[in-house]
């Protein structure tokens, strides 16, 4: 396998990433914004599979629309053609050995969900956690850039197994007996009340707003309305872009 220069220097950078202790969130966010230089992708969003609702969440997603994405997650994701088949598979593939790019750029998906946001040529990998197929790398390329190619396979073969091991020292970390430990003059100095503080480090940590409900003893409902205080407040619109101020 021949690789760039830059793809020399990324690499490493990719395996020293995922073996350092960090929040999930945290963790698949800097993956992503390394893994686009190492495939030189335009677009980089990854999912947790959630069995028990059959979802996909948790979205972390880089250069991508927030809007377009709440539009996956409440319908496309349930009309999606190809990324079943791709989670199935269990290692590095390109969209096309699922679907033939003709045939996808017919479908509903493509046109009004992935062309909002010029997704053209894509390749997934999807990790098994504990037994389940959960963690996912979704990469896009513009149509100008051209398709991923066998370099580029091989490569997420080679980060997807310590993919996999961070995920699932993350999520030992984040099991509901681990104390949370959020700093209040942090808070306060961004603006935040204690407990707008304390969810927001929860955020970052990678829990989802029903993990920080029932970890607080509140309502799912008051859990959101605090996240949307704290969007409000650090002038910012998702889950990412809070990781990036205070993660």
């Amino acid at each position: 396998m021949f690789l760039t220069t830059q793809q020399a220097v990324v690499l490493p950078q990719v395996i020293r990433v995922l073996a350092e202790p960090q929040p999930e969130a945290t963790l698949r966010l800097r993956l992503g914004e390394l893994l686009m230089r190492l495939l030189q992708a335009d677009q980089f969003v990854s999912y947790v599979w959630d069995p028990g609702q059959q979802c996909f969440g948790e979205r972390v997603a880089i250069d991508m629309s927030d809007d377009n994405l709440r539009q996956y997650e409440s319908y496309y994701q349930f009309h999606d053609p190809i990324t079943h088949p791709l989670r199935a598979r269990g290692r590095a593939t390109l969209v096309t050995e699922i679907m033939a790019q003709a045939a996808l750029v017919k479908t509903e998906f493509f046109n009004d969900f992935l062309a909002r946001d010029a997704l053209y040529w894509g390749v997934n990998v999807h990790v098994h956690v504990g037994g389940e197929t959960t963690g996912d790398i979704r990469l896009w390329r513009t149509r100008r850039r051209g398709n991923f190619d066998q370099t580029d396979l091989a490569l997420l073969s080679i980060v997807a197994p310590a993919f996999s091991a961070a995920l699932s020292r993350c999520r030992d970390c984040a099991s509901p007996s681990m104390p949370v430990i959020a700093d209040a003059n942090n808070a306060l100095r961004l603006g935040l009340t204690p407990k707008e503080g304390e969810i927001a480090h929860m955020v970052t940590l990678g829990l989802s707003d029903k993990q920080i409900a029932t970890r607080l003893g509140i309502s799912f409902s008051t859990v959101r309305t605090h996240i949307k205080h704290v969007f409000h407040k650090l002038g910012v619109n998702n889950r990412t872009q809070l990781i990036r101020v205070i993660g």
